[in-house]
C-alpha cells in the first residue's frame, strides 16, 4: 500500500515541487493563478503557488512554480496535467523539479508557520478532529528588580515576556503532544493602552509559537486508501521542548519562599 508522510514543515524536497511551462497569455495574470490554483489544489494542499512572466528573450506568457505538502500529490498533479489543455487549447508543459537541493539545507525544513499550520490539519482531519488547550500562559519576570524598565524620551523602555505550554490531542488516534514556547518584547510604553495592547499581542504570540511547536512532532501518514493516520517523532525540538516546559513548570508550582503560592498574584521566574 501507498504510504506519505506528511511533516509540519516547509516542503523543501524536489519531489514535492513542480514546474509548469508554456502558459499563454490569453488571460490576465490574475486569472491564470486563480485557474491553476483550482486544477492543482483539486490534487491535495498546496504550499506554494508562484506565477512569474516568462523573460524577456522568451515568448510572452507565463511559467509557475508549484509546491505540494506531499511527494504522492505532486506526482499525481505532474502526471494528469502534463500535455493536458488546463487553460482553454493550449496544452501545457508539467514537470517534476529535477534541481538538486542544497546539502546544507537537506534535512533543515523550517516549521510551519500558525496559520499553515491550521490549514494543513483542518484539511486532513477536519476542524472536530484535533484540539488544543492551554496548560500554562505566564507572564515571566526577571530575577533583578528594574532590569525590565528604563526612562526613555516620551515614555518608559519596558521588556516583557510570557511562557506558555500548549497540549495538542487527536482523540480519534489516542495521541497527545505538547509545545512550549517563551516570547519577549521590549518597547516604550506611552500609556495603559500600549501595555494593554503589548500584553494581549504577546499572549497570542507565544500560544501561537507553542501550539506551532507541538506540531513539528506530528507526523500525518497518508495511506493509498484515503485514510490519514496520526503518530508522532521525537526531534531535538522536542528536547528544547522539554527542557523549556521543565522550566515553566518548576517556576508555577515550586515558588521561592519569599513569593506566595496564589497563582495570581506570583510570576515565574526564568534565568
Amino acid at each position: 500500500m501507498e504510504v506519505d508522510i506528511l511533516e509540519f514543515k516547509v516542503p523543501m524536497d524536489n519531489n514535492k515541487t513542480v514546474f509548469v511551462w508554456d502558459i499563454p497569455l490569453v488571460l490576465t495574470q490574475d486569472q491564470i493563478y486563480e485557474q491553476l490554483y483550482h486544477v492543482f489544489s483539486s490534487f491535495g494542499p498546496l504550499y506554494l503557488l508562484k506565477l512569474c512572466p516568462n523573460a524577456p528573450l522568451h515568448p510572452p506568457g507565463f511559467y509557475a512554480i508549484i509546491k505540494f505538502y506531499s511527494t504522492a500529490h505532486a506526482a499525481n498533479a505532474q502526471r494528469l496535467t502534463h500535455g493536458r489543455p488546463l487553460l482553454h487549447s493550449s496544452a501545457l508543459k508539467v514537470k517534476l523539479s529535477s534541481k538538486q537541493t542544497p546539502h546544507f539545507l537537506s534535512g533543515r525544513n523550517a516549521p510551519l508557520s500558525h496559520a499553515r499550520c491550521l490549514e494543513l490539519v483542518n484539511h486532513y482531519l477536519g476542524f472536530n478532529g484535533w484540539t488544543s488547550d492551554i496548560i500554562t500562559l505566564k507572564e515571566l519576570t526577571s530575577e533583578e528588580e528594574g532590569e525590565d524598565e528604563e526612562e526613555d524620551v516620551g515614555g518608559a523602555r519596558q521588556r516583557m515576556r510570557f511562557g506558555c505550554i500548549m497540549k495538542l490531542s487527536f482523540p480519534r488516534y489516542g495521541v497527545t503532544t505538547r509545545g512550549t514556547a517563551v516570547v519577549e518584547e521590549t518597547f516604550t510604553c506611552t500609556g495603559p493602552d500600549v501595555l494593554l495592547q503589548r500584553r494581549c499581542k504577546l499572549q497570542r504570540s507565544v500560544r501561537e509559537k507553542a501550539l506551532v511547536q507541538a506540531f513539528s512532532s506530528v507526523l500525518l501518514i497518508l495511506l493509498g486508501n484515503g485514510k490519514v493516520m496520526v503518530e508522532l517523532k521525537q526531534t531535538s525540538d522536542q528536547f528544547e521542548a522539554d527542557e523549556t516546559e521543565d522550566v515553566l513548570e518548576v517556576n508555577e508550582f515550586f515558588p521561592s519562599d519569599e513569593e506566595e503560592a496564589d497563582d495570581e498574584d506570583w510570576d515565574l521566574t526564568v534565568s
